[in-house]
Order: structure tokens, then C-alpha cells, then sequence
């Protein structure tokens, strides 16, 4: 397949398409694959919407918005790949959906080299901080490049210990946010002998609701993932389920049953995770899997299906909180796949869906 290079339209219209209202990475794909392209999906989603019952006009970014956060990300030095590049890294190209872009800020080069997430608690031990500063430079040593979230406790340690040979930060903010600001030095350094990347348009202050994005893109990014302390509702748990969800491998580190910060990880190894008592426990697994080689290539055109508005209305009937695989949609609504699949991209479009990984739907 052929590698793909945008022209500065394409990858100004396709950053337009990813940020427009309620298209999230699903419905990206759903869209690229019917239209061939993002400019061509742009002028169809006001139709779209409204076929799926919306009334007011969707968000869609203007030329000029889109402009204004390409010059941004210019300005810090940072670099936009969208996910049908050869730079976009190939794991997190695997991932189902991937994300339709990412902001990379420091040396992009990190993103081509076999990466180990190593995550955990904010609010971590001294003991959990030392084993994870010595698990990333054991890592780094081995060849492996360490990602993390760059917050505070274990993620932190990870980025410290693993600055010298190669680290990768993912941010639920801009790839220009700061957080928490304690790290300041530390994302100068990973600016600077590193790499930082994030989803989120540039300027953006990360909000609650952008963590379990950013941990998708840690885990998508990794061969494997080791959580060293969590507590049994931590985020790293979040991190460590995508990760077997994405066919990741899952490390824990053990503790004690009496420290609830070990509570998430010996619960992990219950659960199957491998366990980590150190690096060579990882590299044991990681370094006898095969290496993924997925392909990038341009976007191809599949001819859209037109679905009937009263098959429309009918599935948007079917849907509730439940997600529910297409599989199921197509039986219950009588209706062949493509139909199905368009008039879920028109119900996305219009608020009144939700296209979740896996094949699954849910109500809005």
C-alpha cells in the first residue's frame, strides 16, 4: 500500500474534520472510508446531520480556525501527523479506531522505536517511585523507548528514569499544556530530550474528560504496560484495561494486601496480568513478541450507502444506554451492514448515537 503525504490542504481539512462536533474516531474512519477524503466528508456532514434528525447546524471548525491551530503548533515547533502518515506511529495506527490525529512537540523519531508504558499512582510511595525511576532506565537500556502520562508519583519517576535513553510523554491537554504545573522542569526536559504528544487541539488545558483519551493513546502507543501501584479505582486500571482491550500485554507490580495502593495491581495479577518484579520480567514477554507491521496508506473511496429515513428512525428506536454490537443492529432492524453502518454515521452526526470501539453503538 501506498505511504501517504497530505498536501497542507488535506492535512488542514482533515485536523477540520477530526475537531467538527460529534465526530470522534469512529465516526472519522466511518467518514474517510464513504468519502475517499476529509474535504469531500466535510461538505456532507450538514446533510448527514440532518438526515440523522439533528436540527441545529453542526460545529464544523472554519478554514480559518484550523489555520489558526496549525500556525500554533508551528509556533511551539510541534508537528500534526495524521493517522494515514508514515511518521504516525504504527502500534497506535493498529489501534481500532486510532486516533484521527496527534500533536507531537521534541523528537518524533522516539514514536518509530519500540515503546513500554510504565504507569501508576499520582499519590505514590517513595519505594513505588524508586522501582519505577529504576524499571524505565532498566528499559531504556534494553532498547526500549518508556511512555507515561507525566503526572506526578510513578509517572514522573518513569519519565525521570528513563530521560537518558528515550521517553515519550502523552498529555491530556495540548502538547503546550503544563500538568500539574510541579512538572515544569520536568516537561522542559522532555520538550527538550524527549517527546510530547496529545490529541487535544493546541492551547488546551486538560479537563477530567480528557484522561481516559489520553490513556487510550499511552496503551495504543505500547507494546505492553506495566503498572506499578494502583489503587482499586485508579486510572492506571483504565490504562491497564485498554491496554488488554487493544491486545496490549499487562504488567502489575505486587504489594502489600494491607496497602491500598497495591490493591489495583495484585488484583491485575488475579486477573492474569503478568507479574513485574522487574525488567527483565517484561523483556521476557515483549522481546518474544512479533513485531506488528501495519501498513499506512492513502484514503480509499467506498461508494456511501444512502439509508431510507424511516430505516434511520428505526434504528435510533433499537439503540439504548446498553452498547449493542452492529451484529445485533442488523438483525433487529432487517437491514443489510452498509445500510446499517450509514445510517449510524448519520445518528453519530446527529447526537443521537455513540460509536464505540469494538463494533459496539450505544444511545447518545
Amino acid at each position: 500500500m501506498t505511504r501517504w503525504t497530505p498536501t497542507d490542504e488535506q492535512r488542514r481539512d482533515w485536523l477540520r474534520l477530526a475537531r467538527s462536533e460529534n465526530v470522534g474516531p469512529v465516526t472519522f474512519e466511518q467518514l474517510i472510508q464513504h468519502h475517499g477524503d476529509a474535504t469531500t466528508a466535510l461538505a456532507a456532514l450538514p446533510d448527514l446531520a440532518r438526515r440523522g434528525g439533528r436540527i441545529k447546524p453542526l460545529a464544523i471548525p472554519t478554514i480559518a480556525e484550523a489555520e489558526r491551530e496549525l500556525a500554533a503548533g508551528a509556533t511551539i515547533g510541534a508537528k500534526l501527523l495524521l493517522n494515514r502518515e508514515a511518521a504516525f506511529p504504527r502500534l497506535l495506527a493498529h489501534v481500532d479506531p486510532p486516533p484521527p490525529l496527534i500533536w507531537v512537540r521534541g523528537n518524533a523519531s522516539l514514536l518509530s522505536r519500540p515503546i513500554i508504558a510504565v504507569v501508576g499512582a499520582r499519590i505514590a510511595s517513595a519505594a513505588g517511585q524508586r522501582f519505577a525511576r529504576g524499571l524505565a532506565a532498566d528499559l531504556g537500556r534494553a532498547g526500549y523507548v518508556v511512555v507515561s502520562g507525566m503526572a506526578r508519583g510513578i509517572d514522573a519517576a518513569a519519565h525521570d528514569g528513563a530521560l537518558a535513553s528515550g521517553t515519550v510523554a502523552v498529555l491530556g491537554g495540548g502538547v503546550d499544556d503544563i500538568y500539574p504545573a510541579e512538572n515544569a522542569g520536568l516537561y522542559a526536559r522532555l520538550a527538550a530530550e524527549g517527546c510530547v504528544v496529545s490529541e487535544s487541539p493546541i492551547g488546551h488545558r486538560a479537563q477530567a474528560k480528557d484522561f481516559p483519551r489520553r490513556n487510550r493513546l499511552i496503551s495504543g502507543l505500547s507494546l505492553g504496560v506495566v503498572v506499578v501501584e494502583a489503587e482499586m479505582r485508579s486510572g492506571s486500571l483504565i490504562t491497564a484495561r485498554l491496554a488488554a482491550e487493544q491486545g496490549r500485554e499487562v504488567f502489575a507490580v505486587p504489594g502489600s494486601p494491607i496497602d491500598p495502593r497495591a490493591a489495583g495491581c495484585n488484583d491485575l495479577i488475579r486477573q492474569g496480568a503478568t507479574l513485574c518484579a522487574n525488567a527483565e520480567d517484561v523483556l521476557r514477554v515483549i522481546d518474544s513478541l512479533p513485531r506488528l507491521e501495519e501498513p499506512h496508506g492513502e484514503p480509499y473511496r467506498a461508494q456511501p450507502a444512502v439509508p431510507p429515513p424511516d430505516l434511520v428512525e428505526r434504528i435510533a428506536k433499537l439503540l439504548t444506554d446498553a452498547p449493542v454490537s452492529r451484529d445485533d443492529l442488523c438483525r433487529a432492524a432487517g437491514a443489510p451492514a452498509p445500510m446499517v453502518a450509514a445510517a449510524l454515521v448519520e445518528l453519530s452526526l446527529a447526537g443521537r448515537a455513540q460509536l464505540l470501539a469494538g463494533g459496539l453503538v450505544s444511545a447518545a
